[in-house]
């Protein structure tokens, strides 16, 4: 389960952004489809199965969803913005990116 939202456009597709755990910390995964549905299949279809969208809490911002529209495959991520809501300019990652390489786990 993941905190999330989504947003729909004009030409009747939707954006939908989700909060997801990863490791030690948190990434937020934006999809671009036709709807809720298919953007949840996306993203379970890639091996992320327990992923469910209940309500609109987080939805994407306007930046986000001109990433995520620009990107060739319409699946970005990157780093979930911390309790004061800033990323430290981080650019946004294709989707192959976090799904190659394993969780960090902080030791301590």
């Amino acid at each position: 389960m993941a905190a999330g939202g989504f947003c729909k456009l004009p030409n009747g597709t939707v954006v939908v952004a989700l909060n997801l755990p990863y490791g030690s910390a948190a990434v937020r995964v934006l999809v671009h489809a036709q709807n809720r549905a298919r953007a949840l299949t996306r993203l379970r279809n890639l091996g992320l199965r327990a992923i469910y969208l209940r309500g609109n809490a987080a939805p994407p911002s306007p930046d986000e969803i001109t990433a995520v529209l620009h990107h060739p495959d319409g699946l970005i991520w990157r780093t979930a913005p911390a309790d004061s809501g800033v990323v430290a300019n981080e650019l946004w990652h294709p989707i192959r990116a976090l799904l190659r390489q394993p969780p960090v786990v902080q030791q301590g």
